[in-house]
């Protein structure tokens, strides 16, 4: 065997990966400068003027990624506000997010206010069903998170989070022989 190619196949397996590494970088930079000048651009024109539910829901959508609840609330407050939403769906779907960003700051009371209002809009929407069944389990109220589970199940057979989350409450909820 010729160990004269060896340091060549490990320089290029090196600038292989350095290449995948840096193209990886390059890509997450570029994403996060584009959030933050979004953030900035909302930010600026929502402090001057009266923006769209979609600008306020933006702006709350990139808050509560950065884990700004309180902010991100105040921001899907203002998008059910605005009322220039078109079609319940878009409104139920600012009402969920609202619970979400509630159930993250551990308000699960109001959090379960939103998505029922989310479910009053739309009763066959399966991501409120599956968050208001987590925000029972947080306040220890394991029959009805069942029940939105179940519901969630009835509405889509193969959600996986249910069917997982419904079966650990079924044998919770089993008396101990």
């Amino acid at each position: 065997m010729d160990f004269t190619v060896l340091p060549a196949v490990y320089l290029g397996v090196l600038v292989g990966l350095l290449s995948g590494a840096s193209i990886f970088v390059i890509r997450q930079v570029l994403k996060t400068r584009r959030v933050e000048m979004t953030l900035s651009r909302l930010q600026t024109k929502l402090s001057k003027e009266k923006g769209t539910a979609q600008e306020y829901y933006e702006l709350g959508g990139i808050l509560l990624d950065k884990k700004l609840y309180s902010q991100a609330i105040a921001q899907f407050q203002k998008a059910i506000k605005a009322k220039d939403l078109e079609g319940s769906d878009n409104v139920a779907v600012l009402h969920n997010a609202l619970g979400f960003s509630y159930a993250a700051q551990e308000q699960y009371d109001l959090a379960i206010r939103q998505y029922k209002e989310a479910l009053d809009l739309v009763p066959t929407y399966v991501t409120a069903l599956n968050n208001l069944g987590f925000a029972y389990e947080k306040k220890q109220l394991i029959t009805q998170a069942l029940a939105a589970y179940e519901d969630a199940l009835k509405h889509e057979p193969k959600n996986a989070t249910a069917k997982r989350r419904a079966d650990s409450l079924r044998k919770r909820l089993v008396p101990s022989s």
